[in-house]
């Protein structure tokens, strides 16, 4: 990838482009409130947030998925983050300054997220950056990441081949998802990384552990 031949430029949503983490421990403190359990490290909790909702009850209420009452407590941990949803979240450093510096390169910029749209879209409507060109969720596909039709469809809905495209991510999943599509592929190690976890280990073709050096990385290809 040379950067005079980057047409697109697309973000995993939490973890890489949007920090979200503060609202999902506010939630899944509360959903261990509203069962006498205490209050865990908050850490413990952003470092899961790119795993979804599932993985969140599973740390939070110590539940496997097969118990009874696992969908009921799914539920509700969505229902509360509705409550908060983009009330503390925000981009992360630099971003702003990358999307304006692609506007001016006329580099077009999207979303590929496995977070259901009904929760996708206000987050992107609540948060300080410009209307995102293309937002695929997994209600629009039929195979959520790790494979690659989300990306393909940024591609169609941005008019760019995927050899011309970035995606960044903070996930094994993102990196999986973006090698497959034939994407040049960014680890955004400043996301939510479980502490057993290692993005050096995924393969990216870069890795970049601060925010505010990926505009830089980006045009310095």
């Amino acid at each position: 990838m040379k950067s005079d031949n980057l047409k697109a430029v697309l973000f995993d949503l939490d973890g890489t482009l949007v920090d979200t983490a503060d609202e999902f421990v506010v939630v899944v403190q509360q959903l261990r409130a509203e069962h006498g359990m205490a209050a865990m490290d908050p850490l413990r909790i952003r470092a899961s947030v790119s795993n979804g909702a599932r993985a969140l009850v599973c740390l939070g209420l110590g539940l496997d998925p097969n118990d009874a009452i696992f969908e009921s407590k799914r539920l509700r941990l969505l229902e509360l983050y509705s409550e908060v949803l983009g009330s503390e979240a925000k981009p992360y450093p630099g971003i702003s300054l990358l999307l304006a510096e692609l506007a001016k390169r006329n580099i077009s910029w999207g979303v590929a997220t496995n977070k259901p749209r009904a929760y996708a879209e206000p987050l992107m409507a609540k948060i300080d950056l410009p209307p995102c060109p293309s937002l695929v969720c997994p209600d629009d596909v039929k195979d959520r990441k790790p494979h690659p039709e989300s990306l393909y469809r940024n591609c169609r809905d941005l008019g760019c081949a995927p050899h011309e495209a970035i995606y960044v991510g903070d996930h094994l999943r993102d990196i999986e998802a973006g090698k497959r599509a034939g994407m040049y592929t960014i680890a955004a190690a400043y996301g939510y990384i479980e502490a057993d976890d290692e993005p050096s280990s995924w393969g990216a073709d870069a890795l970049i552990s601060d925010s505010k050096n990926l505009a830089e990385l980006i045009f310095n290809l």
